[in-house]
């Protein structure tokens, strides 16, 4: 019998460098489920008159703690929401390029943050929305590819910046009825979320 000659396998991407997710349509389908959620959340809100609205996160306020869990998903108005809505699709769905468990992670990470920053920091009042995640993501996008030293992604992260970055605006002071404690958050939690992929990879890299 003849010797068979067996090709070496294709080398694939390194899920540290990789840009498009392993799953394309899953991905696109729980961020779209996900802001899905968001419209029906302000359906049932404007049922109920907006009474919603104060459901968020109430700085200082120990018997409003635990509105740190949802205040991301409750909106002031169809027009705030509409205006979340295509930049959480965009960024959600880059985010989740390293597999959606880790896009879960990176998400609780900069949910809890902003949260968390917001509860301690914060102005008065009741503050809402999901910008907080939209500025963990973006931020998210452009450090993750520096820390991995993944050209492609860095290229992604600056057409991201190209279209979003005037965003970044929103983490100083100013705007009345805007959040920028929870952008400014939202942002930090970004950062500390694109180390930790790092810092994940590199340890799976070096056993």
């Amino acid at each position: 019998m003849d010797p068979t000659v067996v090709s070496p396998a294709p080398p694939t991407r390194s899920p540290a460098k990789r840009v498009i997710p392993p799953n394309p349509l899953l991905s696109a389908a729980v961020v779209a489920g996900f802001v899905a959620l968001l419209f029906v959340v302000e359906g049932i809100d404007t049922a109920l008159g907006g009474s919603l609205d104060h459901d968020g996160v109430i700085p200082r306020d120990f018997t409003e703690w635990d509105n740190i869990l949802w205040a991301p998903v409750l909106h002031g108005g169809w027009e705030h929401l509409t205006g979340n809505a295509l930049p959480l699709l965009v960024l959600g769905f880059l985010a989740t390029s390293g597999g959606l468990k880790q896009f879960f992670q990176v998400t609780a990470v900069i949910w809890l943050t902003d949260g968390l920053g917001v509860w301690l920091a914060g102005s008065p009042g009741s503050h809402i929305g999901a910008s907080g995640l939209i500025f963990g993501y973006l931020v998210f996008l452009l450090v993750r590819g520096v820390f991995a030293r993944a050209t492609a992604q860095v290229v992604v992260a600056l057409a991201v910046f190209a279209v979003y970055g005037a965003m970044l605006w929103g983490v100083l002071p100013g705007q009345p009825g805007i959040s920028w404690e929870s952008h400014l958050f939202g942002a930090l939690g970004g950062v500390l979320a694109a180390w930790g992929v790092a810092r994940d990879h590199h340890r799976a890299a070096a056993a």
